[in-house]
C-alpha cells in the first residue's frame, strides 16, 4: 500500500474519529441548552400571563373567569410545545383543562382516574417554585408552577410540554455541526495533503528514481540533498555507494595483486620445469589467459581469451579442454595443431569452486619411436 493511501487513511480516521468524539460532546451540549432554554421558555411564558391567573383566583376561586378562560384556550392550549394544561386554584380544585369534564373536579378525584405521570406538581406546591420532571419512557416534560401572592400559593399551573421542538434544534444543530466539521476536516486536509505530498511524497519520488538511476561505474546519487529527514536517508544512501565503490576498488586492487602473483608463481614453476621446445597456456575460469611461455598478441591492458591464442577451427584441443573440466585433477591427454606444429597436447582442470580454478594446457613435441 502507498504511503499517501495509507496517510489519506489515517487521516480520514483520525478525523472521523474527532468528528464522532465532538459529536457526543456537542450532541450532549446542544441537548442540554435546548432542553434548558425549552423549560425556562414555559416557565417565562407562564410568568408573562400569571397576573392575569392571580387576579382571577383573587376576584373567584371557585369558577374561572373569562380572561382566565382566554388565556388557557386561546393562548396557551396553542403553543405548539405545550400538550396539556391543568390549571388548579389553591384547594386543589381543576378551573381549566382540555377535556370539560374533569373542570371542577378536585385533585385527589383526578389523579384517581388518571394516575399522575410525575411528581411535579407536589414538589412544586411544596417548594413553591417552578419544578420540571422529565416523563419516564415518554418525550415530554412535566412542569409545574406555583402562582402565590404573599408567598400564598393561590394557584398551580401544571403543563405536558413536548420536547419535539427541542429535538428539532438539536438534530438542526447537529447537522449543521456535521456540515461544518467535514467542511473543516476538507479544509485542513487540502493544505496538509499538499504539504505531506511537496515535501515528502515528491522528495521520496525523486530519492527513489535517483536510486534507480545511480551508476555503479561512478557510485554517484544525483539528488539534491537537504537538512531534513529525507536529506539524512539520501545522505546515507550516498555514504552506502561510496563504501561499495571503495570496497569495489579494493577488491579489484587485491583482485589484480593475486594475479600478478599467480602470474609470477606460474612464470617460476612452469619456467623450471616446462623445456624451450614445448609451449604452456594458464587460464582462469573463463578461460582468460593468465600465463603462457610465449609471446600472446594482443592489445595492451587487455585480457587475453584462449580462443585469441588458439583456432576455433581446433575442435580437438576445445574438446580436450572441455573433458579436463568435467574430469577436474585428471590429465587428459590428445594430439592438435598449434603454432604450425602437429603436437602432442595434455589438459588438466584444477579447483572445486566455480569462483577459483585454473586450467594448464602443455603443448610438446611427440615422441618419435
Amino acid at each position: 500500500m502507498r504511503i499517501t493511501t495509507k496517510w489519506t487513511l489515517w487521516f480520514l480516521s483520525i478525523g472521523i474519529y474527532v468528528m464522532a468524539l465532538g459529536g457526543v460532546f456537542y450532541y450532549n451540549l446542544f441537548k442540554w441548552t435546548f432542553d434548558e432554554k425549552l423549560k425556562a421558555d414555559i416557565i417565562d411564558t407562564v410568568k408573562i400571563y400569571a397576573p392575569t391567573m392571580r387576579d382571577g383566583l383573587l376576584k373567584n376561586p371557585k369558577a374561572i373567569t373569562f380572561e382566565e378562560f382566554n388565556l388557557m384556550a386561546e393562548t396557551l392550549s396553542k403553543d405548539e410545545r405545550i400538550a396539556s394544561i391543568i390549571y388548579l386554584n389553591k384547594t386543589g380544585i381543576i378551573r381549566w383543562h382540555r377535556e370539560p369534564r374533569f373542570i371542577g373536579m378536585s385533585w385527589d378525584e383526578y389523579i384517581s382516574q388518571v394516575p399522575p405521570l410525575t411528581d411535579a406538581i407536589a414538589q412544586a406546591i411544596t417548594a413553591k417554585m417552578p419544578k420540571v420532571r422529565p416523563v419516564p419512557k415518554q418525550p415530554y416534560y412535566e412542569i409545574a408552577i406555583p402562582l402565590t401572592v404573599n408567598n400564598e400559593i393561590v394557584g398551580s399551573v401544571l403543563l405536558m410540554v413536548s420536547k419535539a421542538t427541542s429535538d428539532t434544534l438539536v438534530s438542526s444543530a447537529m447537522s449543521k455541526y456535521v456540515v461544518g466539521a467535514i467542511g473543516v476536516l476538507v479544509l485542513l486536509g487540502i493544505p496538509f495533503y499538499v504539504f505531506f505530498y511537496r515535501y515528502v511524497i515528491n522528495p521520496l519520488e525523486a530519492l527513489g528514481e535517483a536510486v534507480e538511476a545511480a551508476s555503479f561505474k561512478t557510485f554517484e546519487l544525483r539528488f539534491n540533498i537537504k537538512n531534513d529527514e529525507i536529506g539524512f536517508v539520501a545522505e546515507s544512501i550516498n555514504n552506502l555507494l561510496k563504501k561499495f565503490k571503495n570496497e569495489i576498488e579494493n577488491y579489484s586492487k587485491r583482485d589484480k595483486y593475486f594475479r600478478e602473483i599467480e602470474e609470477k608463481w606460474w612464470k617460476a614453476i612452469l619456467k623450471t620445469i616446462v623445456p624451450l621446445n614445448e609451449y604452456v597456456i594458464v587460464v582462469d575460469e573463463n578461460n582468460n589467459v593468465l600465463y603462457a611461455n610465449f609471446e600472446l598478441k594482443g592489445i595492451e591492458g587487455t585480457t587475453v581469451h584462449l580462443l585469441d591464442v588458439v583456432e576455433s577451427q581446433q575442435q580437438n584441443l576445445l574438446r580436450l579442454v572441455g573433458q579436463a573440466f568435467d574430469m577436474p585433477g585428471e590429465v587428459i591427454e590428445g594430439e592438435t595443431i598449434f603454432k604450425g606444429q602437429n603436437l602432442a597436447v595434455k589438459v588438466i582442470h584444477i579447483g572445486d569452486t566455480p569462483d577459483l580454478n585454473r586450467t594448464l594446457i602443455l603443448f610438446y613435441p611427440k615422441k618419435v619411436y
